[in-house]
């Protein structure tokens, strides 16, 4: 069983997808799509931003699905003209990835996905201009003692991301995020902090989750044509009834993806392959399950190198 994985946002990077669309120029259709939705040009804020201006959330949202989509799409392509087609049971995504995940499920247009980023990046920029947040990666310590040590805190923290066994993130106010750093760094365990804009699946995002609410109640939600995963309940999602409602809480709820993988495992998923920049994902995989296949499809190099035919 086959599961396709979409990267979320900090796997960013100039220049990321172009030889994939100069090998594979049917890509060109989803940034011609993207760009008309968005009203820029989405191939010059792939190609040409620098890693500073593509770091901003209005741009890394809208540039990391357009590579996820275009990188699935080549490998879609490559398999069809070979004779040996990529096929895949279900989807899942890290955070933005659910988006990319969603459209490849066939649940919405690619059209409409262009459009819940535009309104989702957008959203979450302003919460983050409208109240300072922090987010850290904990690692080397379990998840359920992160949770009681942000509890305690003086200061508003809380685990919101559950990437594998021994990486947990951290969101919530600087002070926050200060204080139980300082906890964690007594306890021997490593802390790491993200260079984001905001305290992203905390509640300090909720200004965000009522803004895009808005737009997300006036997308046509279909049922999807694959088993779809999701961060919200960390397993596989079968009530599609209320979208919009569903990825409005997503914003402000914590990232269970280390229950998504294990949910997957449980199904019978064997193999994995992680479309979009980085690898980010492909190592939470090795790190979370045993006995199973994970890939990395960010460019030709690494569609060429991927066992995932056949």
């Amino acid at each position: 069983m086959t599961i396709s994985l979409f990267s979320g946002q900090g796997s960013q990077y100039p220049g990321m997808g172009r030889d994939i669309l100069k090998a594979y120029p049917h890509t060109g259709k989803i940034y011609d799509i993207a760009s008309d939705v968005l009203g820029r040009d989405i191939r010059s804020l792939c190609f040409d931003s620098t890693e500073e201006e593509l770091a901003k959330t209005i741009n890394a949202q809208p540039a990391i699905l357009v590579t996820s989509l275009v990188c699935i799409s080549a490998a879609i392509n490559k398999g069809h003209e070979a004779g040996t087609p990529f096929t895949f049971d279900g989807v899942a995504g890290h955070s933005l990835g659910e988006y990319a995940a969603m459209a490849m499920s066939g649940m919405i247009s690619l059209e409409d996905v262009f459009t819940l980023i535009k309104a989702r990046s957008e959203a979450m920029d302003e919460a983050a201009r409208e109240s300072s947040g922090a987010m850290a990666a904990v690692l080397k310590i379990d998840p359920e003692k992160v949770e009681e040590v942000c509890a305690g805190a003086k200061n508003y923290a809380a685990a919101v991301n559950y990437n594998s066994p021994q990486q947990t993130v951290i969101a919530g106010t600087p002070e926050g995020i200060a204080e139980v750093s300082e906890i964690f760094a007594g306890m021997k365990a490593r802390v790491v902090p993200l260079k984001v804009a905001g305290a992203f699946h905390s509640k300090l995002m909720q200004s965000a989750a009522d803004r895009f609410y808005e737009t997300a109640k006036t997308i046509n939600f279909r049922e999807p044509q694959v088993k779809y995963f999701s961060n919200v309940t960390g397993g596989e999602l079968t009530d599609f009834s209320d979208m919009a409602s569903l990825l409005a809480k997503h914003i402000v709820s914590p990232v269970r993806f280390t229950s998504e993988l294990e949910a997957m495992q449980a199904q019978g998923a064997d193999c994995f392959a992680e479309f979009g920049p980085g690898k980010t994902l492909t190592g939470l995989v090795k790190k979370t399950l045993k006995g199973v296949k994970a890939f990395n499809i960010e460019n030709t190099a690494t569609l060429e190198g991927a066992d995932i035919y056949g």
